[in-house]
């Protein structure tokens, strides 16, 4: 049963899309297991750049099973829209498997979501304004509205008319809002069911029977761990749980089925959004990363925060979720540089601190203590292998695995497919 989760080890964006699709030619079935459309993938095929935000990256793989799990949530527009561009290039995308117990982005989710961050001002959190978080919470409270229920017309209009009574009134007396028309909502919705229905099945049951059958199958989460709702950097985070637990109850398969977990750093450190951030670089070196990096959001558009390698999140990143390996993407950003400061610890009211600390306190006024590392500035988006890349740039690695607490089993050397150097095989 080789069945392997791939996650962010950081705050997201740390190329996730990237490993996944380096593993697509060896694996059956890819997995979304939580998260909706607020994450971005970039995958670059030869000359040909794909950005996914809702689709897993196995989509582009003739010979793999894309599928959009339970824990999922889906705005059917999105979707529908993301596969007729794939379409319109020529990417076979009939063979997706949407999950029936997948939760659904209404739209008055989305109007919540925006009204709410204006609403909170200075206070806000920072999301994009998709509806993921409202769906989420419309899951938990038991009022949200899965794919299943737009084939039963009566089931969908009750469950509406439910979540519009409450939602009603906060539009209409806290944010001054006209009310939804629960008509009006399942008549947007009913229009997405026959679009959806050669995809909608019992994505439980494929997966755990494809892995009864000894296929390979890959878990992708779609943030980082540092946006976990329960061990990320909490309230800056995601509404949903994108570390390997997640894996099991977004896609229904028990832990013991999982083989590996892989954990995919960034050789330096971004976040979008609000959030304590220690290494984060306000210097002309944060905007030559920025820049080099390319680190712009693919799904929000915004600039990412930059910052130096911050081996005290990878350490947490490793123990929180079990970490087997290590994917170290964008390895040739760092090329041009002299030096590079890798965040060791921190210092917390004047005591050195190794591990996360747990309080939000003590994180949000963490300040990051140094060791430096020489840089190399040969290029290194030709090398094959790891005796390719400068001495530098070998000790550099070697280092963060040492730092980190798990192997680092390949490294991105450049943003093309097989600008990839790998140096123990995954599966």
């Amino acid at each position: 049963m080789p069945a392997l989760v791939l996650l962010g080890a950081q705050w997201g964006d740390e190329g996730k899309g990237k490993a996944t699709d380096l593993l697509g030619g060896s694996v059956d079935y890819v997995v979304r297991y939580q998260g909706g459309n607020n994450a971005g993938h970039t995958v670059v095929v030869g000359d040909q750049k794909y950005a996914l935000h809702l689709l897993p990256s196995g989509i582009l793989t003739p010979e793999c099973t894309p599928v959009i799990g339970n824990g999922v949530v889906v705005d059917p527009s999105v979707l529908l829209s993301e596969l007729s561009g794939l379409n319109e290039r020529g990417v076979d995308t009939s063979k997706l498997l949407l999950s029936g117990n997948a939760h659904i982005i209404t739209p008055y989710n989305v109007t919540l979501d925006k009204v709410t961050e204006r609403f909170l001002g200075k206070r806000k959190i920072g999301t994009t304004g998709r509806g993921i978080g409202p769906t989420y919470a419309d899951k938990i409270n038991r009022v949200g509205i899965r794919v299943q229920d737009l084939y039963d017309e009566s089931i969908l209009t009750q469950k509406v008319e439910a979540a519009l009574d409450v939602k009603n009134q906060v539009l209409t007396k806290l944010f001054n809002r006209r009310a939804i028309s629960t008509d009006q909502v399942v008549e947007e919705l009913l229009v997405y069911a026959d679009k959806l229905a050669p995809y909608v099945t019992d994505t439980v049951l494929v997966l755990n029977q494809a892995l009864e059958d000894d296929k390979v199958v890959l878990f992708e989460g779609g943030q980082g761990t540092l946006l976990d709702i329960d061990h990320g950097t909490y309230p800056f985070v995601t509404s949903s749980n994108p570390t390997a637990g997640g894996a099991c109850t977004g896609a229904g398969v028990g832990p013991t089925k999982i083989s590996r977990v892989i954990g995919i750093l960034k050789a330096y450190t971004t976040r979008v959004g609000a959030g304590p951030f220690p290494t984060e670089l306000f210097d002309a070196d944060g905007e030559a990363l920025r820049r080099i990096g390319r680190e712009r959001g693919v799904t929000t558009g915004r600039d990412r925060r930059c910052g130096w390698f911050d081996a005290v999140i990878a350490r947490y990143a490793t123990r929180v979720n079990g970490l087997t390996d290590f994917f170290l993407t964008k390895l040739d950003v760092l090329t041009g540089w002299e030096e590079i400061p890798v965040c060791v610890a921190y210092e917390i009211d004047g005591k050195r601190v190794e591990e996360l600390p747990y309080s939000q306190s003590d994180f949000h006024h963490a300040k990051p203590i140094y060791e430096t590392l020489p840089g190399w500035s040969e290029d290194i988006t030709s090398a094959k292998s790891f005796s390719d890349l400068p001495k530098n740039a070998q000790a550099y690695v070697k280092a963060l695995e040492e730092m980190s607490g798990a192997p680092i089993s390949a490294i991105g050397v450049g943003p093309g497919r097989d600008e990839t150097i790998e140096i123990n095989s995954f599966i």
